[in-house]
C-alpha cells in the first residue's frame, strides 16, 4: 500500500480509500468484513458522510468500533453539507449539524479529514472557514477540504484563513478518472479529468486529491456496451468515442499486465505524474475490494498513463 501526507493529519494516509456507500442498513457484517480486509492489506482510511445510506454508513462504522475495532487503527474521512430537496446546505448551521450527527452515530469525538460535499458560492467563505475552524479548535476535525469546490473558491477560502489565522483547506476531492465526463453526473459536481490546467495548479500547490468515482461509475467493468443505451446516466456522462477508445486501451494494457480494465483505470488514477492522488473505491463485496487492493502498489510509467489517456497522439 502506498501512502501520502495530508497537512493536519499526523500519520501517512493510504492512497486507496475505502468507501462506505455499501454499508447499508442491515449490512453491519459486510461493513466489518470490508474494513478488516482493507486494514489487513495496509489501508487506514474510510470515507463516510452524514447522508450515506440514510446514516447507516456512519452507524456501521460505529458498530465496528464498538465491536472491538480500534479507533487508532483507522482514519475517518467524513463529509457534510450535501444539498437536499430544500436546496443548498452550505451554512454554519448545516455544517455543524452534519458533523455532530456523524460523530454521534460513529461514537467518536473527532474525524481526521472533514470535507464539504458541495459549495454554494452565495455563501461567503468567511462563514464556512470560521465554522470549520471552530470545530477544528475544539478537536472535532484534524484537517479540512472541499469536494466539488472550484480552484478559485479554494484560493479565496485559504486566503481568508491565512489572513485570519484559521485552519486552511489541505485537501480537495473532485472527480478524477480515466474516462472524461461530458457533463457532471450530479449537479454542481466538479471533475478535473482531462483538465490539465487544474492538474497543474494542484501540482504547484502540492495539495492532495481524493477522487470520488475514481473508477468512473463502473464504465470499465465490461457491463456497459457501445450499442447498449439502457443506462441513460452512463450514456449522458461517459458515452463518446474518446472514452470508448480509453476503454479499449485499458483492455489492451490489462491483457499485458494480467489485470482487468477496471484495475487499469484505478492504477491510472493512482499514478498521475506530479500529483498525490487518493482513490475512493466503493466495493459492494470483499472480492471487489480485493480487486482494487491488487493494484495498490502498481506503478505505471508516465508513458503508460499518457497512452491510456490519449493513445498515440
Amino acid at each position: 500500500m502506498r501512502y501520502g501526507h495530508v497537512a493536519g493529519i499526523d500519520r501517512p494516509v493510504a492512497r486507496i480509500v475505502l468507501g462506505s456507500t455499501s454499508f447499508a442498513q442491515g449490512r453491519a457484517d459486510l461493513a466489518k468484513d470490508l474494513i478488516e480486509t482493507y486494514l489487513a492489506a495496509g489501508g487506514n482510511i474510510v470515507d463516510t458522510a452524514a447522508i450515506y445510506g440514510g446514516g447507516w454508513s456512519d452507524r456501521n462504522i460505529g458498530a465496528w468500533l464498538r465491536s472491538g475495532g480500534r479507533r487508532e487503527d483507522i482514519l475517518i474521512l467524513s463529509k457534510g453539507a450535501h444539498h437536499d430537496s430544500r436546496g443548498d446546505r452550505v451554512s454554519a448551521t448545516e455544517i455543524s449539524y452534519d458533523l455532530g450527527l456523524s460523530l454521534e452515530r460513529m461514537g467518536t469525538d473527532h474525524v481526521d479529514l472533514y470535507v464539504l460535499h458541495r459549495d454554494d458560492q452565495g455563501v461567503p467563505v468567511s462563514e464556512v472557514m470560521n465554522t470549520l475552524h471552530h470545530h477544528h479548535a475544539r478537536g472535532r476535525i484534524r484537517a479540512i477540504g472541499g469536494s466539488n469546490w472550484s480552484i478559485p473558491r479554494i484560493q479565496e477560502a485559504n486566503a481568508y484563513a491565512t489572513q485570519h489565522g484559521l485552519v486552511q483547506f489541505t485537501a480537495s476531492s473532485p472527480n478524477i478518472a480515466l474516462a472524461v465526463t461530458k457533463e457532471p453526473m450530479w449537479a454542481n459536481c466538479i471533475s478535473i479529468s482531462g483538465d490539465e490546467a487544474s492538474k497543474g495548479w494542484y501540482q504547484r500547490h502540492a495539495m492532495p486529491l481524493f477522487s470520488w468515482s475514481s473508477q468512473a461509475g463502473g464504465f470499465f467493468s465490461g457491463k456497459f456496451k457501445r450499442d447498449d443505451h439502457s443506462n441513460a446516466d452512463m450514456v449522458r456522462v461517459y458515452y463518446n468515442d474518446e472514452n470508448w477508445a480509453r476503454y479499449d486501451r485499458a483492455v489492451t494494457l490489462g491483457e499485458q499486465l494480467g489485470l482487468t480494465p477496471t484495475q487499469v483505470a484505478l492504477a491510472w488514477v493512482l499514478n498521475q505524474p506530479g500529483l498525490q492522488t487518493h482513490a475512493l473505491v466503493g466495493p459492494a463485496t470483499v472480492e471487489e475490494l480485493q480487486g482494487s487492493l491488487a493494484v495498490a502498489d502498481l506503478e505505471l510509467s508516465p508513458e503508460q498513463v499518457r497512452w491510456l489517456s490519449h493513445g498515440d497522439q
